[in-house]
């Protein structure tokens, strides 16, 4: 007797409905950080273009802080190696709670977005490591094109006013989450200067403190938020990148629910310490960091440098077929299927928009090339240029797409019942048909007395007057 033939997986299907709130209310806030973030990046860009960009460069290059506790920062390393922790105790959150709680806590659904993510940065490494090698350019920079800015992309969601699936969404910034957890090991293990142990050992004891605390189930954030600044300082002066301390808090936190609770502590910190970082540290960043004198001859050294020729071609070329050709070989060698009417043009023009690699990109190079300023400065050109490029692209592909998506997005968010579940996650309820029907036949009443009135007729009793 043959055997059954395996069921097919289904990929980018509807998720489950509170993994669509969850989502739903991360990218609501993720999206109005993006707008903030691109309309910090025009300031940047206009303020360092303009007759004022002496006081630009004034202002970004002023040192404050305790020169006693190694912490005499100029601006732009406080935005860069300050509120960046913030945005990547964010991160560390996110993945742990997709590790206990969404996509990546079932291995065969974590397959795909770490795949993709994977191949999402090998790829443009890659290309840009091909691009330099032929000519003759740095190869420090290999790094700078493989993250993805997940604020920039949903902002660009945004402008462009597409209706995309929650379920690309989902992968989206299930993906972003698994970018920035790469990221942060790329910063970690090979943009880590001479170490510092005493102040590295003070970090793991103060992390080791927070640990014991959140256990012990300790509150109060005039405890941890002294701690966390103190962690950070010897974060800092170990010589590890100061984000790191950031990601390793995030990952502490509990983020799986007990009885009775409505969030876990993990979400509920998320909630209240997201539009922080979404609204006011990476705008910030942006700021101080995007400010590139813009000319012709600098646009013109972008496509014939071979380190912003790779850094451009990395985001544009090799982030979209690294993650287009990591999904496809996962579903074919998984025997897994696309689902929700969507179809693999779809999945390469989420791939494109997560070619938009501003922020992280951003800093990986100011790591890079901390010995050449002008290189560094031509190499954030190039990822402006580069994300920008993807931005347009991406915005061209999703707009062909845009009318089906609008009608899957009304499919899924429709109410007609009002009680706030899309009526699609409640088809197979007794009580939703129950509240259907007594909904049908109030709106058939209703259509009835408004004919009455319309003929003369006696609305109370239907009699003519």
């Amino acid at each position: 007797m043959a055997a059954a033939p395996r069921a097919r997986r289904t990929v980018f299907a509807r998720l489950s409905l509170p993994e669509r709130n969850f989502v739903v209310d991360a990218l609501r806030t993720e999206t109005v950080g993006g707008v903030l973030l691109l309309l910090a990046a025009v300031a940047a860009l206009i303020w360092a273009n303009t007759p004022l960009q002496d006081s630009y460069e004034s202002v970004r290059h002023w040192h404050v802080g305790p020169d006693s506790l190694g912490l005499h920062l100029s601006v732009q390393h406080w935005a860069a190696d300050g509120l960046l922790a913030v945005f990547f105790f964010v991160a560390g959150v996110e993945l742990k709670r997709e590790l206990v709680a969404g996509d990546l806590r079932d291995p065969k659904a974590a397959m795909l977005p770490v795949a993709a993510a994977l191949c999402g940065m090998a790829a443009p490494a890659l290309v840009y490591l091909l691009v330099n090698t032929l000519g003759d350019g740095s190869k420090a920079g290999w790094a700078v094109p493989t993250a993805t800015d997940i604020a920039f992309a949903l902002a660009v969601l945004a402008v462009i006013g597409t209706s995309l699936p929650s379920a690309l969404r989902a992968f989206l910034l299930t993906l972003a989450v698994v970018d920035d957890l790469f990221a942060i090991l790329i910063i970690a293990v090979f943009f880590t200067s001479d170490l510092n142990f005493a102040a590295l050992g003070g970090a793991v004891l103060g992390l080791v403190v927070f640990w014991v605390l959140l256990r012990r189930e300790v509150r109060g954030w005039y405890v941890y938020l002294p701690l966390a600044l103190v962690i950070w300082g010897l974060m800092y002066n170990s010589g590890v990148h100061a984000t790191i301390a950031g990601v390793a808090m995030g990952l502490m936190l509990r983020c799986s629910r007990r009885e009775g609770e409505e969030k876990s502590p993990g979400e509920h910190i998320e909630h209240r310490v997201r539009p922080l970082s979404a609204g006011l540290a990476v705008p910030l960043f942006a700021l101080f960091s995007a400010g590139v004198a813009v000319s012709g001859g600098v646009l013109a050294d972008v496509f014939t440098q071979p380190e912003t020729l790779g850094v451009v071609l990395g985001l544009v070329v090799g982030k979209t077929l690294g993650i287009f050709g990591g999904t496809w070989l996962t579903a074919r060698f998984t025997r897994a299927e696309l689902g929700n009417e969507l179809a693999w043009p779809d999945v390469f023009a989420v791939a494109t928009l997560a070619g938009i690699g501003f922020t992280v990109s951003l800093l990986i190079g100011e790591l890079a090339f901390t010995e050449d300023p002008a290189l560094t400065e031509e190499v954030k050109a190039a990822v402006l240029v580069g994300s920008l490029a993807a931005a347009v692209l991406a915005s061209v592909l999703l707009k062909l797409r845009d009318a089906r998506y609008r009608r899957m997005y009304e499919e899924e968010e429709r109410d007609e019942d009002l009680d706030g579940i899309p009526d699609i996650y409640e088809v197979g309820d007794p009580a939703y048909h129950l509240r259907m029907a007594e909904l049908l036949e109030k709106k058939a009443a209703e259509h009835r007395r408004l004919a009455q009135v319309a003929g003369g007729g006696s609305a109370e009793d239907g009699r003519p007057a």
